[in-house]
């Protein structure tokens, strides 16, 4: 593939060698599938390049709200174009959390313009104005009349390999998150990476439901398909939560031939398919399924192949991998070719002392596709990208992730630090614990944690206020209350929950019980519950009886 100075220009040319393929493919509400062409694309993020050129905007920050699909694609590349730094954030939704995470990233990212759809638009200016920001200029992208640009200079602004393409904001609580900050040249070395990793080529349909504003979905399922000329299929995210095999059911339906997901995902399809598979399921064309983004299961490894093969899926074609949780678009595959450029350490955290095969410790990686910091540059987390192994090179990015390698292959076990791996999202349990304050009077304190070193199944363990909570009849209704309210707010499924005594939390004092103890007590089957929900992937360790 040619070199470009920056990814905008790759892009370009790929959709003008390209004009007539099929550049999105969208499910329709009747079932079929909306297609946009590159010629069509090209043309309508050109207007919003016009759009945005005509503010001014190269260089600075542009807010993107929008749900995955067309308009979001649309919109990205708008921003490349014009030279702008475009910021992801999720669309507004019932969810008070990423609200608060939106207004955050507002306020720290600066920004300058917004981009939106007419869908939300009202609510985007609505919130804006909450935050004191109801100056900013706002475009629905899909309001944009192209005919008005039709003069306006069709090549991408001139930017270089160090210009700064995207502030992602992958990592952080709702109330402090931070943008981890990526280049044009980073991102156009994360497209040879991803190709070399998953195997993709211009005859292929990319596709998943990995949220669009971290950098897995975003880079790995919009970008990379429009960079080799192949197709991107925007999956929303919604309905796999409550129905896994309809994700297989997309990629049989739209054709999928590579994807990424997380391990939970590939588990609950192998059990929910038991020994007798649908009908009408046809999964031939799927060449690459990469299992990353939290510890992968041997068990599933050997589970999801065995099930899916009645449904056409070819030998090796599931794979594991790891995909680093905090802004960085590296992929790494077992069995598959090295990502150029990409080095990886698995390091003693204390020490900074690279282990050897078979020693479990923090995983830091570096290499051009890397991000290269933190927006506005804050002192804490500078040394998280220029860590240095001991008696060796410097320039890691310490990733937080556990793992250790085997035959020099990575595998990743947990979490180093506070951030959990749930269902392929990043939570932080501050944030899930805040928001159960709300959830209702009867409700004191809460610690949430995962039944694995940081990834896994989501644990809650939930303090009710006898006074306020009657009698303890009321308790499935009110466990129901705070299962729908986690997975309204942050689209996971809670797979353990126990309402206890006030004081297991709080503890004797003032302070909360350390998650961490908790969680050994929870293990060890010592946390005695008034009332506790277990779901299958977690099993039950309470033996004590309730309280």
């Amino acid at each position: 593939m040619p070199r470009h100075a920056n990814l905008a220009e790759a892009l370009k040319e790929r959709a003008l060698r390209c004009a007539d393929g099929t550049a999105l493919a969208h499910p329709a509400d009747d079932g079929t599938e909306h297609r946009v062409s590159y010629a069509a694309l090209d043309a309508r993020a050109d207007a919003v390049a016009a759009w945005l050129r005509a503010r001014d905007a190269a260089g600075r920050r542009v807010l993107l709200a929008m749900d995955p699909g067309p308009h979001a694609a649309v919109a990205l590349l708008g921003c490349l174009y014009a030279g702008a730094v475009a910021v992801p954030v999720a669309a507004p939704s019932a969810s008070r959390t990423d609200a608060e995470r939106t207004a955050s990233i507002v306020r720290d990212a600066a920004v300058d313009l917004v981009l939106t759809e007419t869908a939300h638009a009202t609510e985007t200016s609505r919130r804006l104005s909450r935050v004191g920001r109801a100056g900013l200029t706002c475009l629905a992208v899909d309001g944009l009349r192209r005919d008005g640009y039709d003069g306006a200079p069709r090549q991408p602004v001139r930017t270089t390999g160090d210009s700064l393409a995207l502030l992602a904001y992958d990592s952080g609580p709702a109330t402090a998150p931070r943008g981890a900050l990526l280049t044009h040249g980073s991102l156009t070395a994360a497209m040879a990476g991803l190709r070399r990793t998953l195997g993709t080529d211009r005859h292929s349909r990319i596709g998943g439901w990995l949220p669009r504003r971290h950098t897995p979905g975003l880079i790995g399922q919009v970008l990379h398909p429009l960079w080799l000329g192949a197709t991107a299929v925007t999956l929303p995210a919604e309905p796999f939560r409550t129905d896994p095999l309809g994700w297989l059911r997309a990629i049989s339906r739209h054709g999928i031939t590579e994807t990424v997901a997380p391990d939970i995902l590939h588990a609950r399809c192998a059990a929910l398919l038991g020994d007798e598979p649908p009908a009408g399921l046809d999964l031939s064309r799927w060449r690459t399924a990469l299992n990353a983004g939290e510890p992968v299961s041997a068990g599933t490894m050997a589970a999801f192949p065995h099930r899916c093969a009645p449904l056409g899926l070819r030998p090796g074609a599931l794979v594991a991998g790891y995909v680093p949780a905090e802004g960085s678009p590296v992929a790494l595959a077992t069995g598959r070719a090295p990502v150029p450029g990409a080095d990886f350490a698995v390091v003693d955290p204390l020490t900074g002392r690279r282990l050897p095969d078979g020693a479990p410790g923090e995983i830091w990686v570096r290499g051009p596709a890397v991000a290269t910091g933190h927006w506005g540059g804050p002192p804490d987390t500078a040394p998280l990208f220029a860590a240095r192994v001991a008696e060796g090179p410097g320039g890691f990015l310490r990733t937080g992730d556990l793992g250790l390698t085997v035959n020099g292959q990575l595998r990743m076990t947990g979490r180093l630090r506070d951030a959990l791996l749930v269902d392929g999202h990043t939570l932080h349990p501050q944030d899930v614990e805040r928001e159960l304050l709300r959830c209702a009077r009867a409700l004191g304190s809460a610690r949430v944690f995962c039944a694995g070193p940081g990834a896994g199944a989501l644990v809650v363990v939930q303090e009710v206020v006898r006074t306020a909570g009657g009698t303890r009849t009321g308790l499935p209704r009110l466990a129901a209350r705070i299962r729908a309210l986690i997975a309204e707010e942050f689209g996971v499924v809670t797979g353990a929950l126990l309402l206890v005594r006030p004081g297991t939390v709080r503890g004797a004092g003032a302070a909360k019980v350390r998650r961490a103890l908790l969680r050994e007590r929870y293990l060890r089957g010592e946390v005695r519950a008034l009332h506790a929900e277990f779901g299958p992937e977690v099993g039950e360790p309470c033996r004590g009886g309730a309280a």
